[in-house]
């Protein structure tokens, strides 16, 4: 497993300039994001001209050079905006991750200039949200290319992206249980098969894909065949778990400083007192607010692991993705319920960020799993079965 301490060589912080993009550009689109169902392309296009979607990369290609904490923060606050947005990014990073450490160089040079979106397609209708056992194939050609072929269900950015790291069965039967791809948005016989209408994260553009009779040049694969699951749970887990727990603190912070702001500043006309004059709804948003700052501090303690290499830095990864969407979950509801009435009315805001909460307990991999990874990790059992592997 692997991660970076933020050593960013950049004169000037590319986060300056993140309050800017949310204001001008992310939060008021927000709203028709999740009405619409539209693809937030005008966030994106502005974080790349700040330079934030070449937050990660290396300073050797152009990029920003900064780790993991700082692109957290990021995802943070992107998610108490729009969710839509902070996923979108959330897994350019993930992918960018794979990229950094064996994707060609063009390509990490784009990414850090900004001109490049990238994503994971892993999950896959035979297996689901198992992204460790892809049930898609690769298949050497005498071109020295390689086939793919694929039924991905849920690939964000679908359609937006400029390329995808891509999952399948290794070239050698026994070389593992899977090989990575990075796969260029125009290659023929990639299509997208379907639309996205969700409950929530209505415009991440979480849609199918597939590959029919797909052509990459070898060199497209990045580690060795069969080493893709390695790299999955070494590169990319890492990201996507820290930085889906980013996003649900955001989530769930907004939710508690929109609950406190409607409980400040509403009053009941017939007797003059604000809703926050009562001691039980003090104590019911206390109580939300408890549970993030729980999380806010599980997740440092999780960033605190990786940057130091501590022996419990796995578990701590593991586990804070699962804390991260039960939390959110119940503090999404409990500041609906605080709200009453008013939270179901899209002013405020709190009805779209319920709505995206749910998504955090089931992406892959699920609350479920991680409860299994961990008790695994406590009880000294390897993460997969060997099948799995």
């Amino acid at each position: 497993m692997t991660t970076s301490v933020d050593n960013a060589q950049t004169a000037t912080d590319p986060t300056d300039t993140l309050g800017t993009v949310i204001d001008d550009v992310i939060r008021p689109q927000a709203p028709t994001v999740d009405r619409d169902g539209a693809f937030p392309r005008p966030g994106v296009d502005a974080l790349a001209a700040a330079g934030l979607l070449g937050l990660a990369s290396s300073s050797e290609v152009g990029g920003a050079g900064h780790g993991m904490r700082t692109v957290a923060e990021v995802i943070e606050r992107l998610a108490a905006e729009c969710g839509s947005t902070a996923v979108v990014v959330l897994m350019h990073y993930a992918a960018t991750a794979v990229i950094e450490a064996h994707g060609p160089r063009d390509v990490r040079a784009a990414i850090a200039t900004g001109d490049h979106l990238t994503t994971l397609a892993f999950s896959e209708y035979g297996s689901r949200s198992h992204f460790w056992s892809p049930t898609g194939t690769a298949t050497a050609a005498d071109d020295d290319t390689v086939r793919l072929d694929a039924r991905k269900s849920w690939v964000t950015s679908a359609g937006e992206a400029n390329s995808y790291v891509w999952s399948s069965l290794p070239l050698t039967r026994d070389a593992g249980p899977m090989t990575l791809w990075l796969v260029p948005a125009d290659s023929a016989g990639l299509s997208v098969t379907g639309d996205f209408d969700g409950l929530g994260l209505r415009g991440n553009g979480s849609r199918p894909m597939t590959a029919d009779g797909l052509r990459v040049p070898s060199t497209a694969r990045m580690a060795a065949d069969g080493a893709g699951l390695d790299t999955a749970l070494g590169a990319v887990l890492p990201w996507f778990l820290v930085l889906n727990a980013a996003f649900c603190l955001g989530l769930a912070d907004s939710a508690v400083a929109e609950a406190g702001r409607h409980l400040t500043r509403t009053t009941l006309t017939h007797t003059g007192a604000a809703l926050r004059d009562a001691p039980v709804t003090r104590r019911d948003l206390a109580r939300l607010m408890i549970r993030t700052d729980a999380l806010r501090a599980f997740l440092g303690d999780t960033l605190t692991a990786l940057e130091t290499g501590r022996d419990d830095a796995m578990l701590r990864v593991l586990q804070v993705k699962a804390l991260a969407g039960e939390t959110v979950a119940d503090v999404t509801d409990g500041a609906m319920q605080l709200c009453g009435g008013s939270a179901f009315r899209k002013e405020l805001g709190l009805e779209r960020r319920f709505r995206d909460a749910r998504a955090a307990r089931v992406m892959a991999p699920t609350t479920d799993a991680l409860h299994d990874f961990v008790g695994r990790v406590a009880t000294g059992l390897p993460l997969l079965d060997e099948a799995n592997r």
